[in-house]
């Protein structure tokens, strides 16, 4: 992990719907090369937020900053152009289409005569099967249906599909849901894979043992406020569990000591 400079960074963000405030002063920074959690129960403000880093709402006050500079995100087009990528938790593959038709969806290599260039795109998914994703199998090639693969493939596959747009920040959103215990710590060794490169990773999940097992740092949102930024030496997952469960209970904090 490095510091200096956030990749990423809200101040004082805030984004209201007519009379709804689902954000309320919000202010974050997402450091080069770590991994961090996005932590709260439903209606804590964690959704809207990856959508303000992603481009799919704008702040009714307050900042986005990329790289230290100020940005106005007008689509879902600048922030990958910027170098973020989201995997959401269908993950937005196409079951019945090939592999390599899924990695390179919307976004096709094309020969200098504009058309698709198929043969590029199946040679680069090939090298991304066998490097990035971690296949081993020969019974998967790039001409595998996305339907045949498991839970965790998947995710591995819109993870690879990522890293080879160049993405600096790549934001999962429950990326282990409805995944077995194996497929699950494929998921998370893809994650450190990932943070070892040097990327940065932000991640929400409701199980809270999936994400204290790889982050780096954790921010606890409650009722679209940020309620405690935590180091991970600073707090252990049973702590971050009593946590949560006092929030929803209580609306305070209970355990570890954060700050706001």
């Amino acid at each position: 992990m490095t510091t200096g400079t956030p990749l990423v960074e809200l101040r004082d963000v805030h984004v209201s719907f007519g009379r709804v405030h689902v954000l309320r002063g919000v202010s974050l920074a997402i450091r080069r090369g770590e991994v961090v959690a996005l932590v709260g129960d439903n209606g804590a403000g964690k959704s809207t937020l990856i959508k303000v880093i992603t481009g799919l709402h704008r702040p009714t006050r307050g900042e986005l900053l990329i790289r230290g500079e100020p940005v106005r995100l007008r689509s879902v087009a600048d922030a990958r152009e910027r170098g973020i990528e989201t995997v959401y938790q269908e993950r937005a593959l196409a079951d019945q289409q090939a592999l390599w038709r899924n990695v390179f969806a919307g976004r096709e290599l094309r020969t200098f005569l504009g058309f698709m260039d198929v043969r590029r795109q199946r040679a680069e998914t090939e090298r991304l099967l066998r490097t990035r994703m971690g296949f081993t199998s020969r019974a998967i090639t790039v001409d595998s249906d996305v339907s045949s693969l498991s839970g965790g493939e998947k995710q591995g596959v819109a993870i690879a599909r990522a890293l080879h747009f160049e993405a600096e920040l790549i934001i999962l959103d429950e990326p282990t849901m409805g995944l077995s215990l194996k497929e699950t710590d494929k998921v998370l060794d893809f994650v450190r894979r990932v943070a070892a490169e040097g990327r940065s990773v932000a991640i929400i999940d409701h199980n809270i043992l999936h994400v204290h097992a790889v982050a780096d740092r954790f921010v606890v949102l409650d009722r679209g406020q940020v309620a405690g930024v935590f180091e991970k030496p600073q707090i252990s997952r049973d702590d971050l569990v009593a946590m949560m469960v006092s929030l929803h209970e209580t609306g305070q904090m209970g355990g570890a000591d954060g700050h706001r």
